[in-house]
């Protein structure tokens, strides 16, 4: 599956795990947890279309290995905010930094691809 895909495939989930927050877990989950939910929602759907438009700016190697890593920091930041609102388990908190870290990496990565003419 190209990069392409899985991005509009995260997306859609992403599109998903926000309506799934907001009808589905509105009255399950208390204030905090619909907070932590909507955050990971938010940046999932965010990062899912920069994929699709890293993919569609340039067959670039670097461009795909940023898209890679937006990708891992959905699975890594989204993931583990998703966890810990349905679980309440605090100490996921401590890998969603990750994460971001990896969302950081991948638009730093695509900023320097398009600086040298990607």
């Amino acid at each position: 599956m190209s990069l392409a895909t899985l991005g509009a495939v995260f997306a859609a989930l992403g599109i998903a795990t926000g309506a799934f927050g907001a009808h589905g877990l509105k009255k399950r989950l208390d204030a905090e947890a619909l907070g932590w939910w909507s955050t990971g929602a938010l940046y999932h759907l965010l990062h899912a279309v920069g994929v699709v438009a890293l993919c569609g700016a340039n067959p670039d190697p670097n461009l795909a290995r940023a898209a890679t890593l937006l990708l891992v920091g959905i699975c890594v930041f989204s993931g583990s905010l998703y966890a810990m609102a349905l679980t309440g388990v605090r100490k996921l908190g401590a890998i969603t930094p990750i994460g971001g870290l990896a969302f950081i990496g991948g638009w730093v990565l695509a900023a320097i691809a398009f600086a040298q003419g990607a």
